[in-house]
Protein backbone atom coordinates (compact mmCIF):
# COMPACT_ATOMS: atom_id res chain seq x y z
CA UNK A 1 0.00 0.00 0.00
CA UNK A 2 1.41 3.85 -0.89
CA UNK A 3 0.34 6.26 1.21
CA UNK A 4 0.66 9.97 1.39
CA UNK A 5 3.79 11.43 2.93
CA UNK A 6 1.49 14.05 4.35
CA UNK A 7 -1.66 12.90 6.05
CA UNK A 8 -1.05 8.63 5.20
CA UNK A 9 -4.04 8.32 2.99
CA UNK A 10 -4.05 5.39 0.94
CA UNK A 11 -3.24 6.48 -2.59
CA UNK A 12 -5.14 4.55 -5.97
CA UNK A 13 -2.89 4.26 -8.48
CA UNK A 14 -3.47 7.35 -10.38
CA UNK A 15 -2.69 9.04 -7.64
CA UNK A 16 0.04 7.52 -7.72
CA UNK A 17 0.90 8.12 -10.94
CA UNK A 18 0.30 11.84 -11.09
CA UNK A 19 2.24 12.30 -7.22
CA UNK A 20 5.13 10.70 -8.86
CA UNK A 21 5.75 13.37 -11.34
CA UNK A 22 6.76 15.18 -8.23
CA UNK A 23 9.66 12.90 -6.46
CA UNK A 24 10.89 15.62 -4.78
CA UNK A 25 7.78 15.89 -2.53
CA UNK A 26 7.31 12.56 -2.72
CA UNK A 27 3.90 10.73 -3.24
CA UNK A 28 0.94 13.35 -1.90
CA UNK A 29 -2.88 12.66 -1.99
CA UNK A 30 -5.20 14.98 -3.90
CA UNK A 31 -6.69 16.71 -0.68
CA UNK A 32 -3.02 17.55 0.53
CA UNK A 33 -2.23 18.51 -2.78
CA UNK A 34 -5.24 20.79 -3.51
CA UNK A 35 -5.05 22.08 -0.11
CA UNK A 36 -1.93 21.42 2.12
CA UNK A 37 -2.92 21.19 5.73
CA UNK A 38 -1.17 23.15 8.39
CA UNK A 39 0.29 20.33 9.51
CA UNK A 40 3.43 18.58 9.04
CA UNK A 41 2.69 15.06 8.81
CA UNK A 42 0.05 12.66 10.31
CA UNK A 43 0.65 9.10 11.28
CA UNK A 44 -1.03 6.24 12.33
CA UNK A 45 -0.57 2.46 14.23
CA UNK A 46 -2.67 0.91 11.68
CA UNK A 47 -5.45 1.04 9.60
CA UNK A 48 -9.04 1.78 11.81
CA UNK A 49 -10.90 -2.42 11.54
CA UNK A 50 -11.15 -5.62 12.98
CA UNK A 51 -9.98 -5.64 16.68
CA UNK A 52 -8.51 -1.95 16.63
CA UNK A 53 -11.64 -0.78 15.72
CA UNK A 54 -13.35 -2.87 18.48
CA UNK A 55 -11.03 -1.10 21.17
CA UNK A 56 -11.81 1.98 20.30
CA UNK A 57 -15.16 1.34 19.91
CA UNK A 58 -15.12 0.00 23.73
CA UNK A 59 -13.43 2.60 25.00
CA UNK A 60 -15.32 5.46 23.08
CA UNK A 61 -18.88 4.41 23.99
CA UNK A 62 -18.53 1.19 26.55
CA UNK A 63 -16.69 2.97 29.04
CA UNK A 64 -14.02 0.64 29.06
CA UNK A 65 -11.36 2.69 30.34
CA UNK A 66 -9.14 -0.67 30.77
CA UNK A 67 -8.16 -0.28 27.33
CA UNK A 68 -7.01 3.04 27.09
CA UNK A 69 -3.52 1.58 28.29
CA UNK A 70 -3.19 -0.67 24.78
CA UNK A 71 -4.07 1.89 22.68
CA UNK A 72 -1.80 4.00 24.12
CA UNK A 73 0.67 1.55 23.19
CA UNK A 74 -0.50 1.85 19.65
CA UNK A 75 -0.53 5.26 19.45
CA UNK A 76 3.34 5.26 21.20
CA UNK A 77 4.52 3.34 17.91
CA UNK A 78 2.20 5.54 15.94
CA UNK A 79 4.67 9.05 17.56
CA UNK A 80 7.44 6.88 17.41
CA UNK A 81 7.37 7.05 13.28
CA UNK A 82 7.81 10.75 13.59
CA UNK A 83 11.11 10.42 15.38
CA UNK A 84 13.77 12.43 13.91
CA UNK A 85 11.52 14.31 12.36
CA UNK A 86 10.16 16.90 14.86
CA UNK A 87 12.22 18.97 17.57
CA UNK A 88 13.44 17.42 20.49
CA UNK A 89 10.75 18.95 22.57
CA UNK A 90 6.83 18.80 22.05
CA UNK A 91 3.86 19.73 23.28
CA UNK A 92 1.35 17.21 23.36
CA UNK A 93 -2.27 18.39 22.54
CA UNK A 94 -5.42 15.65 22.86
CA UNK A 95 -8.16 16.62 20.23
CA UNK A 96 -10.70 17.92 22.67
CA UNK A 97 -14.70 17.19 23.36
CA UNK A 98 -16.67 19.41 23.77
CA UNK A 99 -17.31 19.66 27.82
CA UNK A 100 -21.31 18.45 27.75
CA UNK A 101 -19.97 15.48 25.42
CA UNK A 102 -16.80 14.59 27.71
CA UNK A 103 -19.42 15.25 30.76
CA UNK A 104 -21.47 12.32 29.40
CA UNK A 105 -18.54 9.85 28.60
CA UNK A 106 -17.22 10.72 31.86
CA UNK A 107 -13.89 11.32 30.20
CA UNK A 108 -11.91 12.23 27.19
CA UNK A 109 -10.89 9.14 25.55
CA UNK A 110 -7.78 11.05 23.25
CA UNK A 111 -6.80 12.36 26.79
CA UNK A 112 -6.24 8.75 28.42
CA UNK A 113 -4.76 7.28 25.27
CA UNK A 114 -2.46 10.34 25.14
CA UNK A 115 -1.30 9.78 28.37
CA UNK A 116 -0.62 5.85 28.59
CA UNK A 117 1.46 6.78 25.01
CA UNK A 118 3.32 9.49 26.96
CA UNK A 119 3.97 7.67 30.28
CA UNK A 120 5.49 4.28 27.65
CA UNK A 121 7.08 6.85 25.53
CA UNK A 122 9.23 8.41 29.02
CA UNK A 123 10.86 4.93 29.15
CA UNK A 124 11.21 3.68 25.84
CA UNK A 125 12.29 7.29 24.90
CA UNK A 126 13.82 9.21 27.24
CA UNK A 127 15.64 11.54 25.20
CA UNK A 128 12.51 13.12 23.92
CA UNK A 129 11.17 15.74 25.30
CA UNK A 130 6.64 15.61 26.12
CA UNK A 131 5.29 16.91 27.93
CA UNK A 132 1.12 17.25 27.89
CA UNK A 133 -0.69 20.24 27.61
CA UNK A 134 -4.06 19.15 26.78
CA UNK A 135 -5.81 22.01 28.28
CA UNK A 136 -4.70 24.58 25.55
CA UNK A 137 -7.02 24.12 23.09
CA UNK A 138 -10.80 23.66 23.60
CA UNK A 139 -13.80 22.76 21.53
CA UNK A 140 -16.14 25.71 22.08
CA UNK A 141 -18.64 24.94 19.37
CA UNK A 142 -20.86 21.82 20.14
CA UNK A 143 -20.51 20.59 16.20
CA UNK A 144 -22.76 17.37 14.69
CA UNK A 145 -21.71 13.97 14.64
CA UNK A 146 -18.64 13.97 11.36
CA UNK A 147 -20.23 10.36 10.42
CA UNK A 148 -23.03 12.09 8.69
CA UNK A 149 -21.27 14.97 6.73
CA UNK A 150 -19.85 15.02 3.67
CA UNK A 151 -15.90 15.89 3.44
CA UNK A 152 -16.89 19.77 2.67
CA UNK A 153 -19.55 19.16 5.58
CA UNK A 154 -17.19 18.10 7.87
CA UNK A 155 -15.24 21.35 7.15
CA UNK A 156 -17.62 23.63 7.75
CA UNK A 157 -18.92 21.99 10.70
CA UNK A 158 -15.59 22.68 12.17
CA UNK A 159 -15.50 26.09 11.71
CA UNK A 160 -14.79 28.08 14.75
CA UNK A 161 -15.32 24.84 16.85
CA UNK A 162 -11.61 25.05 18.27
CA UNK A 163 -10.10 27.90 20.54
CA UNK A 164 -6.63 28.73 22.21
CA UNK A 165 -6.86 30.79 25.68
CA UNK A 166 -3.23 31.13 26.29
CA UNK A 167 -1.55 32.14 23.46
CA UNK A 168 2.15 32.55 24.90
CA UNK A 169 1.99 29.09 26.35
CA UNK A 170 2.29 28.03 22.92
CA UNK A 171 4.07 30.63 20.66
CA UNK A 172 7.29 29.69 19.37
CA UNK A 173 6.77 25.51 19.76
CA UNK A 174 6.07 22.44 18.29
CA UNK A 175 2.36 21.01 19.07
CA UNK A 176 1.68 16.88 18.65
CA UNK A 177 -1.97 16.39 18.11
CA UNK A 178 -3.57 13.17 19.31
CA UNK A 179 -6.74 11.47 18.66
CA UNK A 180 -7.90 7.58 18.49
CA UNK A 181 -8.93 7.99 14.80
CA UNK A 182 -8.13 9.60 11.80
CA UNK A 183 -10.85 9.98 9.24
CA UNK A 184 -10.90 12.78 6.85
CA UNK A 185 -8.38 14.81 8.53
CA UNK A 186 -11.32 17.63 8.80
CA UNK A 187 -10.53 17.64 12.38
CA UNK A 188 -6.46 17.97 12.59
CA UNK A 189 -7.03 20.06 9.73
CA UNK A 190 -8.84 22.53 11.62
CA UNK A 191 -7.04 22.15 15.47
CA UNK A 192 -3.70 22.78 13.19
CA UNK A 193 -5.01 26.10 11.81
CA UNK A 194 -6.28 27.05 14.90
CA UNK A 195 -3.02 26.05 16.49
CA UNK A 196 -0.92 28.00 14.06
CA UNK A 197 -2.30 31.08 14.16
CA UNK A 198 -1.26 31.47 17.93
CA UNK A 199 2.40 31.33 16.80
CA UNK A 200 3.00 27.58 16.78
CA UNK A 201 5.82 26.83 14.92
CA UNK A 202 4.66 23.11 13.53
CA UNK A 203 1.88 20.85 14.07
CA UNK A 204 2.29 16.96 14.02
CA UNK A 205 -0.55 14.29 14.42
CA UNK A 206 -0.19 11.39 15.86
CA UNK A 207 -3.69 8.71 15.95
CA UNK A 208 -3.94 5.04 17.01
CA UNK A 209 -5.75 4.51 13.54
CA UNK A 210 -6.31 5.89 10.06
CA UNK A 211 -9.83 5.19 8.17
CA UNK A 212 -8.66 4.68 4.35
CA UNK A 213 -11.18 6.47 1.36
CA UNK A 214 -12.97 3.16 0.91
CA UNK A 215 -14.44 3.34 4.54
CA UNK A 216 -15.42 6.91 4.34
CA UNK A 217 -17.11 5.71 0.79
CA UNK A 218 -19.17 3.42 2.77
CA UNK A 219 -19.67 5.38 5.49
CA UNK A 220 -21.07 8.53 3.34
CA UNK A 221 -23.28 5.90 1.46
CA UNK A 222 -24.82 5.07 4.73
CA UNK A 223 -23.60 1.74 5.64
CA UNK A 224 -22.17 2.40 8.82
CA UNK A 225 -23.19 1.44 11.79
CA UNK A 226 -21.57 4.01 15.03
CA UNK A 227 -20.90 7.63 14.79
CA UNK A 228 -17.11 8.77 16.30
CA UNK A 229 -16.02 12.58 16.58
CA UNK A 230 -12.90 12.77 15.12
CA UNK A 231 -12.99 13.57 11.46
Amino acid sequence: MTLCVRCGEALDMEGVRFAGQFPAEGLVCSPCRMVPPEFERAVAYAVYEDELREMIHLLKYERMRSVAKPLGGFLARAIEMLEGETGGELLVVAVPLYPSKERERGYNQAVLMADAALAELKRSRPQWKLTSVHGAIRRVKDTRSQFELTPKGRRRNLQGAFKVDDRAALAGREVLLVDDIYTTGATARACAQVLRRVGVTKVWVATASRAQPEMIASWDAGSGTAAWDAG
